[in-house]
C-alpha cells in the first residue's frame, strides 16, 4: 500500500475503507495495466492525479457523491475528477452545462455567469466525491481502459460510502450513472437525485432545471450540516 499511495497518492484517509481491495488479485493486475498503458501509451490524467477525486475529498467530510464515466480523453483536459478540467482548461460542453444549470438553479447574478475556472476541486474539499466510474482512458479513445479491473473498484467505493455513512446525497445524471443505484443501501436514509446527463445531447431532457443543487442544499440544511457553495 505504501508503494501504490506514493505512487499514485491516494489520500490515507481512505485507506481502511479500501485496504481490502488493494491486495485483491484484480486490482495487483489492474495496476500491472496501468503500468504497461502509461509506458507505452499516452493516457489520461496524469498518474500522479488518477486517485484525485480520493485526494481531495475526505472521506470523513463526504456529503455528495457524482458519478461520471471516464475521463476527458483530449489533452490536459482529465484531472482525476469527473467532470472537472484544470484551471486555464476550455470547459467541456458538458461541465459548461452544469455550470448553466448551477447559475440558474441557485439564482446567481447573470453577471458572472461562467466561472473563470473549470476546476470542481473546490467542491471536492467541501465533500464532493467527483468519482468516475472508470479512472483512466487513453488519448483519443474513449472507454478504452473499460473493463480491466477499475469498475470493480470504483463500485466497491460506492458500496462502501453507502454501508458506512448515512445521509449521503447521490446524483446519478445519465443511465450509466443510475444503474449504479443497486449500489446505493436504501436502508441508510441516503437521498438519491435523478436525472439526465448534463451532454449537449441530453441536458434538455431533464438536467435542466432539475434544480439538483439546490435540492442537495436543502437536503444538507435539513440534517444539520453545511451546504455546499456550488458557485465559483
Amino acid at each position: 500500500m505504501m508503494i501504490l499511495e506514493k505512487e499514485y497518492k491516494i489520500n490515507f484517509n481512505w485507506n481502511s475503507l479500501l485496504n481490502k481491495e488493494f491486495h485483491k488479485s484484480y486490482f495487483t493486475k489492474l495496476l500491472n495495466i496501468l503500468r504497461i498503458e502509461y509506458n507505452h501509451f499516452i493516457c489520461f490524467p496524469k498518474q500522479e492525479n488518477i486517485f484525485s477525486c480520493l485526494k481531495y475529498c475526505s472521506f470523513q467530510k463526504l456529503k455528495v457523491v457524482i458519478i461520471g464515466q471516464d475521463p476527458y480523453h483530449g489533452d490536459n483536459q482529465a484531472d482525476g475528477l469527473c467532470f472537472s478540467v484544470p484551471n486555464g482548461v476550455p470547459f467541456p460542453a458538458s461541465l459548461r452545462n452544469i455550470f448553466i444549470e448551477v447559475n440558474n438553479c441557485l439564482n446567481f447574478s447573470k453577471k458572472n455567469f461562467y466561472p473563470t475556472s473549470g476546476s470542481l476541486i473546490h467542491w471536492a474539499k467541501q465533500g464532493v466525491l467527483l468519482l468516475n466510474s472508470v479512472l483512466t482512458v487513453r488519448k483519443n479513445s474513449p472507454l478504452s481502459h473499460k473493463n480491466i479491473g477499475w469498475e470493480l473498484f470504483t463500485d466497491q467505493i460506492i458500496r462502501s460510502i453507502s454501508d458506512q455513512k448515512k445521509n449521503i446525497v447521490f446524483l446519478l445524471w445519465g443511465k450509466y450513472a443510475q444503474k449504479k443505484i443497486y449500489l446505493i443501501n436504501s436502508f441508510h436514509d441516503h437521498y438519491v437525485l435523478k436525472t439526465s446527463h448534463p451532454s449537449p445531447f441530453s441536458a434538455h431532457m431533464g438536467f435542466f432545471g432539475s434544480k439538483h443543487f439546490e435540492k442537495t442544499n436543502n437536503f444538507l440544511k435539513k440534517i444539520g450540516k453545511a451546504p455546499i457553495f456550488w458557485k465559483h
